[in-house]
């Protein structure tokens, strides 16, 4: 049966449908690019409606309203997010945001704790049963509906029809608009790709193959998404689908295969981009789209093992405290559902979150990693939640960190030039010890070319970088791993003491060119622990010292011979010749190693201790 004679009388002008709104109404509008611009702008145009409040997810194109006098004396405005177009009316106090979750927003209205008089939204024009799709806007826009006394309906054909919880029948419509016009786009605001990239770099070597994204709303963290190009068998559960993933859609980067929940299908609430997203996703049953409350609470996202929660923030503090909605007392955005999919991420097996931002403003004059949060800044994840936060420098992993080590982890990813800044406060607020020495004030990118991977016969896989401030723990925890025979024959004699002020010692000492130590990292379950580490010293321009300590468990397994041929990479690079090494002579593993790759190698004996001189091999 053909249900559009059924409807027929439902279908009236913008004029008329807005013409049925009382005054004191209550009325949600549907969110971002789905809302419904036309009906919007004849239910301002008519004067008759006076004290109405309008509820709306995010907002825009309310913005072109801001700054009318009538229109603020007739509507007060309520945001549950600040978009980019409202947050000078956000600023001049010229509109109310309301702090929450957005998948609490549902119950809001199902409790009437909001209560909604009227909803404007936007439909896919109806099929022959008289079923629509809310389309690009499912979020929180499906239990408006549903408890609304008045519903009125845009029926636009460039609306897509998507797949999941979006359907809606006109039975639940009141008044039926046809209307045709483009849907709201989602330009991207530019970024810093020198930034984006360097940012993606360090977020891709946290990422594994067959893992599920979720990508908070903001620039960076979408503008990260095209440098993620090497991954396979990504799967996608998050709020908001925009036009960066599609071409990891069509390059089958994401297909959704390895997902364990809701597989093969990319989960979302709502998307925001361009017509080249609309159409892609236009009756693509590839996309899920749900409600706010199933799509984005920890007890679903959970479900998702592997899940890796990427975000972005506005500030982040040296114990952890993140900041996304707010500089200060301004409001720049909302709480979203950032925790929720931390949190998620943090149950879900095999799952973790990371936060990444830029490590200054857009003028390179204030950090971003602040000794603490700017008076008025909401906290929208608190510090036990943070596990990962990324710049520009490096990432930072403050799970399970206390607050000294978070001051360590963060000021090392901060900006150099605000690296001393940053400590000095941390002393000041007793965060760390008072004779703590200052970090490298350079930007250390060079040290990525000296990272490796070593597959080792165990099965294991061992990953080789640069020894850093942040690795004291890892590295005392290390030595005190070590057996008092391991100790004696790298150090030649017993130590039975590796304090702070040692361990301290050894990084502020080092250049990463004259002096480098690589570390041997291994996971050991959710941590990776530190089992091997190689170093060399310059003992003058062309010859350079060279050591190695390897913890018993890993002995036979090739690693001393990666680490010696990673650090001859890094000491040719830096002018050196060759190596030279002392090794007592009960230590007949050493010197195999050393033979076996420098067979050229001058042996002779002092004071009762070998020394073998090593020459590189010229390059031709």
């Amino acid at each position: 049966m053909d249900h559009s004679k059924a409807y027929r009388n439902k279908v009236v002008t913008a004029d008329v449908a807005t013409s049925k709104i009382k005054n004191g109404s209550r009325i949600f509008i549907g969110s971002a690019c789905g809302e419904p611009q036309h009906l919007i702008h004849a239910m301002v145009k008519n004067r008759k409606i006076q004290d109405a409040m309008l509820f709306q997810m995010l907002s825009f194109t309310l913005g072109c309203y801001m700054d009318d006098e009538d229109f603020l004396d007739r509507f007060a405005v309520k945001l549950f997010f600040v978009t980019t177009p409202m947050q000078k009316a956000a600023f001049e106090g010229k509109i109310d945001y309301i702090p929450t979750y957005l998948s609490q927003i549902p119950n809001f209205f199902r409790s009437n704790q909001i209560g909604i008089d009227a909803v404007l939204l936007q439909i896919s024009p109806p099929d022959r049963f008289g079923v629509a799709s809310l389309g690009i806007s499912v979020d929180v826009t499906l239990e408006a509906v549903k408890n609304a006394r008045l519903v009125i309906a845009q029926v636009n054909p460039r609306m897509p029809r998507t797949h999941g919880d979006g359907f809606i029948h006109v039975d639940d419509i009141d008044y039926l608009v046809p209307f045709e016009e483009e849907l709201l786009n989602n330009n991207r605001e530019p970024v810093d790709e020198h930034t984006a990239q360097r940012i993606a770099g360090y977020v891709k070597e946290l990422i594994d193959d067959g893992s599920t994204l979720q990508v908070g709303y903001g620039h960076l963290p979408y503008a990260l998404l095209k440098y993620i190009d090497n991954k396979n068998d990504l799967g996608i559960h998050t709020h908001m689908i925009s036009d960066a993933f599609i071409p990891l859609f069509e390059k089958g980067i994401i297909n959704n295969k390895k997902k364990n929940f809701m597989q093969d299908r990319a989960v979302a609430t709502f998307c925001m981009g361009s017509r080249s997203a609309y159409d892609y996703i236009d009756n693509n049953i590839q996309f899920y789209f749900g409600t706010a409350d199933f799509v984005n609470t920890p007890g679903i996202i959970s479900r998702n093992n592997n899940f890796v929660s990427i975000s972005s923030a506005l500030e982040v503090d040296l114990t952890g405290q993140v900041c996304s909605d707010s500089v200060g007392r301004l409001f720049f955005s909302g709480t979203g559902d950032q925790s929720n999919f931390i949190r998620g991420a943090g149950l879900s097996k095999g799952g973790f979150s990371i936060i990444v931002l830029p490590s200054t403003s857009d003028d390179g004059k204030t950090s971003r990693i602040v000794a603490s949060l700017g008076a008025g800044a909401g906290v929208a994840t608190l510090r036990a939640d943070v596990n990962f936060v990324v710049t520009e420098y490096g990432i930072a992993q403050l799970k399970g960190k206390s607050v000294y080590q978070r001051v360590i982890e963060l000021t090392q990813i901060a900006h150099p030039d605000f690296r001393a800044s940053l400590m000095d406060a941390a002393k000041e607020n007793h965060y760390i010890f008072a004779d703590q020495m200052p970090l490298p004030g350079e930007d250390l990118i060079f040290l990525e070319d000296y990272k490796s991977r070593f597959d080792l016969k165990n099965g294991k896989s061992m990953a080789v970088r640069p020894l850093l401030p942040s690795d004291e723990i890892a590295y005392r925890n290390f030595f005190y791993s070590l057996k008092e025979e391991t100790i004696f024959l790298r150090f030649f004699h017993s130590i039975t003491i590796f304090s702070r002020k040692m361990a301290q010692a050894h990084w502020a000492n080092m250049d990463y060119r004259s002096f480098i130590s690589l570390i041997g990292m291994v996971r050991n379950q959710d941590n990776k622990e530190l089992m091997a580490m190689g170093t060399y010293a310059e003992m003058d321009k062309e010859w350079a010292e060279v050591a190695f300590v390897v913890r018993e468990d890993f002995h036979g397994q090739g690693i001393a011979g990666h680490l010696l041929k990673e650090l001859e990479k890094i000491a040719t690079t830096n002018g050196y010749k060759g190596f030279v090494a002392s090794v007592l002579p009960e230590n007949q593993t050493m010197l195999h190693v050393f033979k076996k790759y420098y067979p050229h190698a001058k042996v002779s004996t002092h004071k009762g201790d070998i020394e073998i001189r090593m020459p590189f091999a010229e390059k031709n």
